[in-house]
């Protein structure tokens, strides 16, 4: 097959999970297929929507991917661009795919769906987060109501509540201009919405890898359930290999955060957390630094008690292939404090294949990969007490941290995620699925 993957930005200029999937999927699927990819760039410099080939070499053995990415430095909050709708037109003509598999638009334009169905090309769409269902992507407010909860989250897309939670940082700021600009906003909102229903149209199918954004996406969004897969992510088994952490010389527990440091990810909380446990811990924190969250960060850190400060470590980032040796073996236990309902976070799943407890909280798609006290635990979402009493449980029985982090994957019998291969299997079956002509529908059941 000629298969497009469509993502916001591709390793190695953006490393968050989407974009690290999409490139696992990629090279995994180059083994058999013809794969190109359509993404972004940000360059400055360069005029907006300038072009660029690249491509990605891969590891040995498997053909160069060809990336075509188009600049996109400004504009951040618009979903439609119509030089990036051109521009991905002239890809599909000259690369004449019989899929485009889309894993995510936001900093894009979301009518590249469009341009696809146009050139009756099917269409997969891979959900990573809300994003069309919230201008956010994560149910996550800039203006909450209560000002002391300054990431409070939403409980439902609504186009006035949108406009004057989150797209007021976009407002004047002059008090007799509100009452129009939120009208404004409102509509803003409520053109943007109908639009990606009207997108989501012309989706063949969507995948979901956690069953609670399925649930949502159903419930509250109106997909028709016969076109949202569930399938969970894959991973390298082989880079996640090799496992084999050394006790520590000081005898201290260390315990672990992978990912980057944006609010939503809730590492001024892991902060709070940590400061409340005895001086045995360690916290190691992992990620590329982020220009405007990182310095802040750092000034909660630096407001802690010299004591705690003298405990915890910024690590930077680390190589996607050297995991094991550079992460995983460094640590016992790993911490994902998100404060937004995430997905399937990648974390999770490469913690559990490396034999590591995972801590995390007891809500989204986390709770379906982490089950309380059979192979990590779990905390009170958004509650920094309850995530240090977990984290104190492991810190005082580490052989609890050991029994935990020897389950694994809870879906496997043997404790292992699924295969980059399993996962190009499952994937190439649901492409082959859209161009069968007696293709079976599954009855709508209750999720």
């Amino acid at each position: 097959m000629r298969i497009v993957q469509v993502v916001h930005g591709y390793p190695p200029r953006y490393n968050a999970g989407s974009e690290v999937y999409t490139q696992t999927l990629s090279r995994s699927l180059a083994n058999r297929h013809q794969v190109m990819v359509f993404t972004r760039f940000e360059d400055p410099f360069l005029p907006p929507y300038a072009e660029k080939d690249e491509l990605d070499a891969g590891d040995p053995g498997i053909p160069p991917i060809p990336l075509r990415l188009i600049n996109i430095p400004h504009f951040r909050d618009r979903y439609r661009h119509q030089a990036v709708d051109e521009s991905f037109a002239r890809c599909l003509d000259d690369f004449t795919p019989e899929i485009v598999h889309i894993q995510h638009l936001g900093h894009l334009s979301s009518s590249l769906v469009k341009q696809a169905s146009l050139r009756s090309i099917p269409v997969v769409f891979t959900l990573h987060d809300f994003w069309l269902m919230c201008p956010r992507g994560q149910f996550l407010q800039f203006f909450p109501t209560n000002p002391d909860d300054p990431f409070a989250l939403c409980d439902g897309q609504e186009d006035r509540k949108c406009a004057t939670h989150c797209c007021a940082r976009h407002f004047s700021g002059a008090p007799d201009d509100e009452p129009e600009d939120v009208r404004y906003y409102t509509e803003w909102i409520r053109r943007r919405m109908q639009h990606m229903r009207e997108i989501c149209t012309m989706v063949d199918m969507f995948i979901t890898p956690s069953k609670q954004l399925r649930r949502r996406f159903v419930e509250e969004f109106s997909l028709p359930f016969q076109r949202v897969e569930h399938l969970d992510y894959g991973f390298d088994l082989k880079r996640l290999s090799g496992w084999q952490r050394a006790p520590r010389a000081d005898g201290g527990f260390v315990f672990g955060y992978i990912g980057t440091h944006v609010p939503a990810k809730g590492i001024h909380q892991l902060l709070d957390a940590f400061a409340r446990l005895n001086d045995n811990a360690r916290l190691r924190i992992w990620g590329r630094p982020h220009a405007e969250t990182t310095p802040a960060l750092m000034q909660i850190h630096n407001r802690l008690p010299a004591s705690v400060r003298q405990r915890i470590s910024w690590e930077g980032e680390y190589a996607n292939e050297d995991i094991v040796r550079a992460v995983f073996n460094q640590v016992d236990a790993i911490v994902v404090p998100s404060i937004w309902l995430e997905n399937s976070p990648l974390v999770i799943h490469e913690a559990q294949q490396a034999r590591v407890p995972v801590i995390t909280a007891n809500a989204g798609g986390m709770a379906e990969l982490v089950h309380h006290e059979v192979n990590g635990l779990l905390f009170e979402h958004r509650n920094p007490a309850s995530l240090a009493g977990q984290m104190s449980r492991l810190l005082n029985d580490p052989a609890l941290a050991t029994r935990l982090g020897k389950r694994g994957y809870l879906h496997d019998p043997d404790g292992n995620v699924p295969s980059t291969e399993q996962l190009a299997l499952k994937i190439e079956a649901l492409y082959t699925r859209l161009f069968s002509p007696n293709l079976e529908v599954r009855q709508e059941v209750p999720i």
